[in-house]
């Protein structure tokens, strides 16, 4: 391959580019920051690395890839990029399975912290110099429902054990003897398992089957003390029918990281919404974030010119990687 194999590297600062170069001697590196530049470099390459994880500019340069056979994305989830003429192709789809799972985890068992705690009140009260003495929950105990048992939804379990939680999974199908969850339970049985838990937390990929997964049905079937988190896509929520529910206090509380439209525009009713956290799709970025990106995709492509099996490959018919 030599020389004449291309890859591209699309979006990232002006940095990213000599980064990833200087871990990768003598690889031929093309950058992209626009969809006229990526078509150009396209036209030429054999792999393509896209560091703008949510950005869909790929779909709009793919007559140009005529060359391509390998695209990583630097993102857990791939929604983005599995438009149906890159499903069809024989070329391969990898992420950043992996990457993301403890800071996500972190997050989500902050969150629940924050949430038994009181620690919105707690903020509120200070920032008004109130006193505001009261007793609060402890979380050892309660019941979590994990929805998506990726490696995300596995790493979150794990973590919520250590503190004496109850974490109970439910995947694409049922499955015994797993050995985080003990059972998986099918996403048909989600409407009987929401009464029993405590908290929901939602971390599923975007498919044609986790497409407003959540809706007011499914809410109003939650306990009106159990709280909801989504930590995975914004589509899978009926955002409108959440905001209702908080306003009647049909459910105690809620937190979104993810949203169907990014960003949250200044008009949502979310902004407003009682007892919900709202913070900007961070929950799986770090400080070291970057560098972890990217050491992932210099694996995966010493693998690919040595021809050994790529790590993370995504079944682009279900939509992620398959544990």
């Amino acid at each position: 391959m030599g020389d004449q194999a291309v890859t591209v590297i699309y979006g990232g600062d002006d940095t990213l580019l000599e980064d990833i170069r200087g871990l990768v001697p003598g690889e031929t590196f093309r950058g992209a920051t626009t969809v006229d530049t990526l078509r150009t470099a396209l036209s030429e390459a054999e792999v393509l690395c896209s560091w703008s994880f949510r950005a869909r500019e790929v779909a709009t340069a793919w007559d140009a890839a005529r060359t391509l056979r390998w695209i990583h994305w630097c993102g857990a989830g791939v929604d983005a990029v599995l438009f149906p003429e890159l499903v069809r192709s024989p070329v391969v789809l990898t992420n950043a399975r992996g990457v993301f799972d403890r800071a996500m985890s972190e997050y989500v068992l902050g969150l629940i912290l924050a949430f038994a705690k009181g620690l919105p009140e707690t903020l509120a009260a200070q920032a008004a110099r109130r006193w505001h003495y009261r007793l609060t929950e402890r979380i050892e105990g309660n019941r979590v429902l994990v929805v998506g048992v990726g490696s995300i939804g596995r790493t979150i379990a794990q973590l919520l054990h250590g503190v004496g939680m109850t974490v109970t999974g439910v995947g694409r199908t049922a499955r015994g003897g797993d050995p985080v969850f003990g059972r998986v339970h099918a996403a048909s049985d989600l409407l009987q398992l929401l009464p029993e838990v405590d908290y929901v937390v939602a971390v599923v990929p975007l498919t044609a089957d986790t497409t407003r997964m959540f809706t007011e049905r499914e809410f109003r079937a939650m306990k009106p003390t159990a709280r909801f988190i989504n930590v995975g896509r914004g589509a899978s929520v009926d955002e409108a029918a959440l905001a209702r529910v908080l306003e009647e206090g049909a459910i105690a509380g809620a937190a979104l990281d993810v949203f169907e439209r990014e960003p949250l525009p200044a008009t949502s009713a979310l902004w407003a919404a009682p007892r919900l956290i709202v913070s900007p799709h961070m929950s799986g970025d770090f400080l070291e974030c970057r560098q972890a990106l990217i050491q992932v995709f210099v694996d995966n492509l010493r693998r690919y010119r040595a021809g050994e099996p790529l790590r993370n490959v995504v079944d682009k018919a279900l939509g992620y990687v398959r544990s």
